[in-house]
Formats: structure tokens, sequence, C-alpha cells
């Protein structure tokens, strides 16, 4: 039997090593390219999935890399390897899903590696215990995220996507950035586990420095006011990327950052708060541009923003155990949406819903699946994931955060139930749109989408369990119970009943818009507003145009000549770890 650390580095170097032997299998192997792509992604799913038996809140695997870098430690404890199998699984069913959609496409060498070293990299993020290493494999997921919303590098939208989303969440890498050099100033050391034990010791204002310098990072990671401009125009990507960075991937890590850290920075004065203000309103805002766009991929963006606004929510009143709950609902169900839609929208060719309407006929199985994401994303009892962990959130929000936040969050549990209806109307009922022959799923497609929908009816049965797997992560005092606990105790709370009753007039504003339509046109102003991001796409784009300027007045130091640009990168490199090596000396 492998023991836990030789998994944990299977998990993050299987798929890496698959990035390298697809890329040199080469383009004119596709489906040698597509095989071993699928292969690689499982592999790492199935080393994942092995740590579950074997998880500890120990570090394992302690490596010297010097006294400037610390020790490469990993601690596969429950909230790690949970996020881990997330992203593998979620990860391969996403590879196995691009069989079928990328099939004719170019450079697929180019797709499959950069997918499978953005999985591995995010599972080095959610095991490593080493601060520093933690920052490095978050900008290696920045990376992977620009290469992949880019991958169309011949369309100018796509670029700038990636871009963008490049220079947006590296704003959040300074906070992170500068968290990690604080704690090794003060403590010597990267070593998470023992700033965990110990952050009571670091001075006040430090502390604060670092919990509201990672709240920046976290906000920036998941597309999280006022940074979650971003995240929608990544939607420029390939359709199975999509769903890799909104259900097991980028977007997680900032939700994974707050939880790891609370226990730390809890204690900091305004800190939870301030956590509860971002996910509040990024809930509230995002679910409302959500109503207004026309772009299927973009509902389902603004979703996922308002989604993790529900799970940063939770950490800033305490309820971790919702908050990673909820996240493992939203990554089942937002897979199986953006997969869905990957489908529709490889049958139709456009992603405007429009142009859609009348598909379920023609498309019977995608048009199942995706009813199913739809009514967990709208928070539909009671045997869809997302009302059980939605209804945990509102729950832990009712106990431990301000009213006015809890309120917001259910005005958006209210417009999710509206936008999500919505979107599922004008994709599948109505009147045909002239698209001609629409075929349904391929059979790669059925094969990723039917394990989504089956877990989307199902893991809210592992409450109980994975309370207890979570284990010390959920901080003391947060003691879970079994399943039948936890979903009596939603059933009887009075929140629920609340919620449930928002929801109920979010489904019914949609069937009666009709008589609804002088709202509406009062309304318009705000849906305007909506519509350009409540003018935060200006500040975004200011940044992007800010730094865009400041590295083109840099060209002139670029003479043109490769081997002298790659020798100055070399010597910067060596001077910054000859001042890091001497400053640990």
């Amino acid at each position: 039997m492998m023991t836990i650390g030789t998994l944990a580095l299977l998990s993050i170097g299987l798929p890496w090593i698959g990035a390298v032997v697809v890329r040199l299998i080469g383009d004119r192997r596709p489906a040698a390219q597509h095989a071993s792509a699928v292969v690689f992604a499982l592999a790492g799913a199935v080393a994942a999935v092995a740590m579950i038996p074997q998880k500890t809140d120990a570090n394992v695997l302690d490596l010297p890399l010097g006294s400037a870098f610390g020790h490469l430690t990993f601690l596969p404890d429950g909230l790690a390897v949970f996020l881990a199998v997330v992203a593998t699984v979620i990860g391969s069913l996403a590879v196995i899903f691009s069989v079928d959609y990328m099939k004719g496409e170019r450079q697929l060498g180019r797709y499959y590696s950069y997918v499978l070293f953005f999985i591995g990299s995010m599972v080095g993020l959610v095991l490593s215990s080493n601060l520093l290493l933690i920052f490095v494999f978050w900008e290696i997921t920045a990376l992977c995220s620009y290469a992949l919303i880019s991958f169309y590098n011949d369309d100018p939208k796509a670029v700038a996507a990636g871009i963008k989303a490049l220079i947006v969440t590296q704003v959040g890498g300074i906070g992170l950035l500068a968290g990690a050099l604080l704690l090794y100033v003060y403590q010597g050391s990267y070593d998470v586990p023992t700033f965990l034990a110990t952050a009571s010791t670091l001075p006040a204002d430090v502390l604060a420095v670092m919990a509201f310098g990672f709240l920046v990072a976290a906000a920036a990671k998941s597309a999280q006011f006022p940074f979650q401009t971003w995240l929608p125009d990544a939607m420029e990507a390939p359709t199975p990327v999509s769903a890799l960075i909104h259900a097991a991937t980028m977007v997680n890590a900032g939700v994974y950052l707050l939880a790891r850290f609370y226990p730390a920075f809890e204690a900091v004065p305004h800190w939870k708060l301030a956590v509860v203000v971002v996910g509040a309103v990024t809930a509230l805002m995002a679910a409302v541009m959500a109503l207004v766009s026309n772009d299927l991929k973009r509902v389902l963006a603004y979703s996922t923003v308002s989604q993790l606004g529900y799970m940063v929510y939770a950490v800033g009143t305490g309820g971790i155990f919702a908050s990673q709950f909820h996240l493992l609902s939203h990554a089942v169900f937002k897979a199986l949406l953006f997969l869905s839609a990957g489908a529709v929208i490889h049958a139709v060719h456009t992603r405007d819903m429009r142009e859609m309407g009348g598909l379920g006929k023609q498309m019977p199985v995608v048009k199942v699946v995706m009813i199913i994401g739809g009514l967990a994303l709208a928070g539909i009892p009671l045997f869809f994931n997302g009302f059980w962990s939605k209804e945990l959130v509102l729950e832990a929000g009712r106990e431990g955060g301000p009213a006015w936040a809890w309120a917001f969050m259910v005005v958006g549990a209210g417009l999710t139930a509206l936008y999500t209806l919505r979107f599922l109307s004008m994709v599948f009922y109505g009147e045909p749109k002239g698209h001609g022959h629409v075929h349904d799923a391929g059979p790669a497609m059925k094969i990723a989408l039917v394990p989504l929908a089956l877990g989307t009816l199902t893991t809210y049965l592992l409450a109980g369990p994975f309370g207890g797997f979570l284990g010390r992560a959920l901080g003391e005092g947060h003691e879970v119970g079994t399943t039948g606990q936890v979903l009596l105790g939603i059933l009887t709370a009075p929140t629920t009943f609340v919620a449930l009753a928002v929801v109920a007039l979010g489904l019914l504003a949609w069937w009666r818009r009709e008589s609804l339509s002088g709202l509406a046109r009062a309304l318009r102003g705000i849906g305007t507003m909506a519509s350009n991001s409540f003018g935060f796409e200006a500040i975004n784009r200011g940044i992007v145009s800010a730094t865009v300027a400041s590295a083109e007045s840099l060209r002139t130091t670029h003479n043109g000549v490769l081997n002298w640009n790659v020798f100055a990168i070399l010597v910067g490199l060596v001077a910054v770890l000859a001042i890091l090596a001497l400053g640990g000396a």
C-alpha cells in the first residue's frame, strides 16, 4: 500500500507527466493525445481519492529546500484532500468531455498540456503546507488560467480576457506573497501548521496586514467584489476549461485560503466583518448581473461569482463546514451546468440564448442533466445538493452574521431561482430559432455528464461523513453530527422556510413575467448598470490598461535578441535567489 506522501506526489505529478507526454506525442496524432490526457487525468484522480482513508493532520514529505525557502512539506488533512479530490475528479471529467468537444481542434497538445498542468498545480496548492510554495502554486494556476483563457489566440477577445485574468489575479498574489514574507520575517518559517498554532504570538498589526492581504488575495482569485469582472470575460476559453476553472480549480483557491487560515485571523478586528461584506455584496451583485445577461456561459459565470460569494460569506460568519459543503455541491452541479452548456453550444454554435429555444426535444439527455444542475443551483428541495448546502450557509449567516447581510443572501437566493428558470426556459423551451438539425451530446460528453448528474442528486447524503472528514479544519466546537442530524436541522430551521418562500417568489416572477413588465421597465436602470458590471468593469479595465502601459514602457530594454533577453532573465533570477539565500543565512 502506498504511503500518503507518495500518493500526494502522484496526484500532482501524474497530471504533470501527462502534460509533457501529450505535448511530446505531437498534434499529428490526436487520438493518442485524447487517450493519453484521459489516462493521466484519471490516474491523478485515483491517486487523490486513494488519499481519503489515509488523511492526516501532520506534515508529510519533509524535504529541506534551504534556509531561504524552508521545507517542502505537504499537509494532506481533510480540507486539503477534499479539494485535491475535487480538482482531480472534476478535472478528469472535463478532460473526458474534451474528447468530443475538442475533436478536430488544432493545437490539442497545447490545450491538454495546460489543462493537466492546471489540475496538478491546484492539487499542489491545497496540499502544500509551506506558505511560500502555496504562493508558487498559486501563481502557476494563474499562468495556466491565462494560457487556457487565451487558447484561441487568434481571437483578440480571448487574448484580452486572458491578460485581464492574469493581471487582476496578480493583484491578489501580492497580498499572499506579502503575508508569506511577513511570516518568515517574524517566525523564520513558512510552515502553515506552526503559524496556525502560534498566530496569536505575532504583533497585532502584522497579523492584521496578513489577514487583510490574504482577503485581497482570496477576493481576486475567487472573483469577489471588487475583482469580479475577470471571471465572466474568461468565458472566451473552451467550455471544458470554463468548467475546470469554475468548478474544480482556480476560483476555489480563494475560498480555500480563507477557510485554511480562518483560525489564525478570526480574532483580527473587523476581518470577519470584511469577509462577510465581500461575500454578501458579491453574491447579490452577481445574481443581478446573471439575470440581465443573454450569453449562456456568462450567465453561468455570474452564477459562479454569486455562489462563491455564499462560500466567502459563510467563512466570515464562522460557518466553515457550510462553506466547504457548499463548495462540494457547487463543484458538482456547476461542472454539470458548464459541460451541459458546452454540449448545447457545440451543437448550435452560439452562446446567445436569444438564438436558442426549443432544444429540449433535440437534446433530451442534455436537457435532463442540465435541468438537474439548474434545480440544484436554484436551491429546490429535496433531492438536489444545492438546496441543503445553501440552507446551511444561510443558517450559519443567521447565527453568526449581521442581519443586513443575511437579507442580501436571502434575496440572492430568490434571484438565483429567477435567473435559473430564465436560462433553462430560453435554451430548452419555446419555439426553435431555426438552428437546423441539432445533435445530442456525444458519447464522451455523456460519460462526463451522467456521473455529475448523479452526484448532484446524492452528494448531500455525505453531510455527516464530510463533516467528520474535515475534522480539525473546522476548528474547535464545530462538530457536525450525522447526516440525519444535519438534514433534520436544515428542515426544521426557520431560515429554510424563509429562503424557500423567497425562492418560490423568484420562480413565480418568471412565470408571471408578462404581468410584471411594468415593474421590469421601472427597474431597467438597474439592469443597465448590471450589464456594465455596476461600473467595476471600468475600474478593472483601468488597472489592466495601466499595467499594460507600464509593460510597454519597458520594451525599450528589449533589444530583440532572444539570447540576451534570456540571459537578463537568468541574471535577475540568480540575483533574487542570492538575496533570499543571504537573507535566510
